[in-house]
């Protein structure tokens, strides 16, 4: 019950309206992979997602941010249900990676964003190596890109209270890996996919 009063209410804060043009259904694991300007753009993912696939998805999210205060450990863990990864100091030991394919072996969905830093709304840098691992690694789960537009100017870096301007979300058709494409068309596909689906709300 608190998941979707807090979904209901961060669609209310920052006006998001969103649109699914790939799956809706909450059948089998998803990583779903989104373009980062802000601090609250798994957030807002997660709260566009239909409730029967929102109650199996967890965040995974920066824990130099989201582990900061306890106000911020709590919505993470009992909202989000977040995986909480460290940005440095990355080993063998604690690859995020492993945290991941963990939680899609359960059978749960992800959320994640493969540029590895936030951008400032208008493109996309080069994707990191991850989603083509799982991919592989992973052929049952599908790869799902998400744009987020507006959501920058909501949370500007650096600020702490949102700003109420309209955010939409577009949720696109899976990214199927060819049985034997390479890592950088792979990674190239997922990118043009996820900008494909700009000013779909338009």
């Amino acid at each position: 019950m608190i998941r979707d009063v807090f979904a209901g209410v961060v669609r209310i804060i920052t006006g998001c309206r969103s649109r699914h043009v790939g799956p809706c259904g909450s059948a089998g694991p998803r990583v779903y992979y989104a373009n980062h300007t802000s601090n609250l753009d798994a957030v807002v993912v997660w709260s566009s997602l239909p409730r029967e696939c929102r109650r199996d998805c967890r965040i995974i999210a920066a824990k130099d941010y989201w582990g900061r205060t306890a106000v911020r450990r709590w919505f993470a863990c009992r909202v989000f249900r977040a995986v909480l990864i460290d940005r440095t100091g990355v080993t063998k030991s604690n690859y995020p990676l492993r945290d991941i394919t963990a939680c899609l072996d359960e059978g749960c969905s992800v959320i994640i964003f493969p540029e590895g830093t936030r951008g400032n709304g208008d493109g996309a840098a080069p994707f990191r190596g991850g989603i083509w691992h799982i991919a592989r690694d992973r052929p049952g789960v599908e790869i799902v890109p998400v744009w987020i537009e507006n959501l920058s100017r909501v949370l500007p870096k650096g600020e702490v209270l949102p700003v109420p301007i309209a955010v939409a979300v577009t949720v696109g058709e899976p990214v199927i890996r060819g049985a034997d494409e390479q890592k950088q068309s792979y990674l190239e596909r997922c990118r043009d996919a996820m900008l494909s689906l700009r000013g779909e709300l338009a």
